[in-house]
């Protein structure tokens, strides 16, 4: 690890400014929990200049809910935070789950919404220093090498997964991030159109300006008779990667379906919306047979690759166990 300037910005328009002042030859890189760009700069991944703090920004770590206007987080409030809060667990079930289930309770407590919807990809030739020094393609080299956990869908450009899962409940609410630029202007972009299919090429994978801070989680209100669901699968119980995970969330009315979101993660570049399962579900009342109609149709057009075609029929049982466990809820 190369040695660096540490900068702990006073407020998001300094952070800005210093965020601007990044270059190819001296990159300048934010920091929140800081879980994800150490591991990094370990691995050699990334060198930056100048590491911009922002845990020491006032202001960004606040929670508030409003019936009418849904549910906003600031971008440093903690993934445990996110877990147990009462308003977000008796609201937003999904989320609550999606924080409980990410990495273990230590580095729950120091990583932050924020950082972790924007961390980079975890697969272990995007680590590696020396896949990155010899000019690594991930599809030419992963294709018919060590893939078991990459992308079933999508994966034709790129093979690595996003690695949030906070980040698949998110895209099945609907949410939004703030991201702040020069002279505090403010925009708002979904989060399924905030990540960008991972690039080994890019310094980010997301729309965000180099000159630009995520501020900001916002998810709507939800409407009565919502209901919703997460489940995580990984090989073991104890603290593990995903191979899959699902966010499911259903407008009700009675056993009828009236609008339904099915995000699955770690199957794709990005989270993905299963939006042919969701139309079928769309207009019906929900029983079984339904529900794996629905799996089957969310695990159609998989494309796996040599050692990953597991994930399909494991996606397919996680996709129908979580419909049905979001309509008893």
């Amino acid at each position: 690890m190369q040695s660096f300037e540490w900068v702990d910005a006073e407020s998001v328009e300094q952070a800005v400014s210093l965020l601007g002042e990044s270059s190819e030859r001296q990159p300048v890189m934010a920091k929140a929990g800081g879980m994800d760009l150490l591991d990094l700069m370990k691995n050699g991944v990334v060198s930056p200049h100048r590491v911009v703090n922002l845990k020491s920004i006032k202001g960004l770590d606040g929670l508030r809910f409003d019936a009418k206007q849904g549910l906003e987080l600031g971008a440093l409030v903690t993934l445990a935070r996110i877990a147990r809060e009462p308003e977000v667990r008796g609201r937003y079930v999904a989320l609550a789950d999606a924080a409980e289930h990410a990495a273990t309770p230590q580095v729950r407590n120091a990583a932050t919404v924020g950082g972790n919807l924007l961390q980079r990809p975890r697969c272990w030739y995007f680590r590696s220093e020396h896949f990155h020094q010899t000019g690594g393609n991930d599809v030419e080299r992963v294709r018919e090498g060590e893939n078991q956990y990459h992308a079933i869908f999508d994966n034709q450009r790129t093979v690595m997964v996003h690695a949030s899962t906070p980040a698949t409940a998110l895209v099945a609410y609907g949410a939004s991030v703030e991201l702040t630029g020069p002279g505090g202007k403010t925009r708002m972009v979904p989060v399924s159109e905030l990540l960008l299919p991972p690039d080994m090429k890019r310094a980010r994978d997301t729309v965000i300006a180099p000159n630009e801070v995520l501020t900001r989680v916002r998810l709507p209100a939800l409407a009565a008779g919502t209901k919703a669901a997460y489940h995580k699968q990984g090989e073991r119980e104890s603290y593990d990667w995903p191979i899959c995970d699902v966010a499911v969330v259903l407008r009700m009315d009675g056993k009828v379906v009236r609008e339904a979101a099915i995000a699955m993660g770690w199957v794709a570049p990005t989270p993905r919306r299963a939006t042919e399962a969701e139309k079928l579900l769309v207009g019906k009342p929900l029983d079984e047979e339904l529900a794996r109609q629905a799996a089957k149709a969310a695990v159609s057009g998989a494309t796996p690759l040599s050692k990953n075609a597991y994930k399909v029929p494991v996606l397919e049982a996680v996709v129908r166990r979580t419909v049905l466990a979001a309509s008893k809820a």
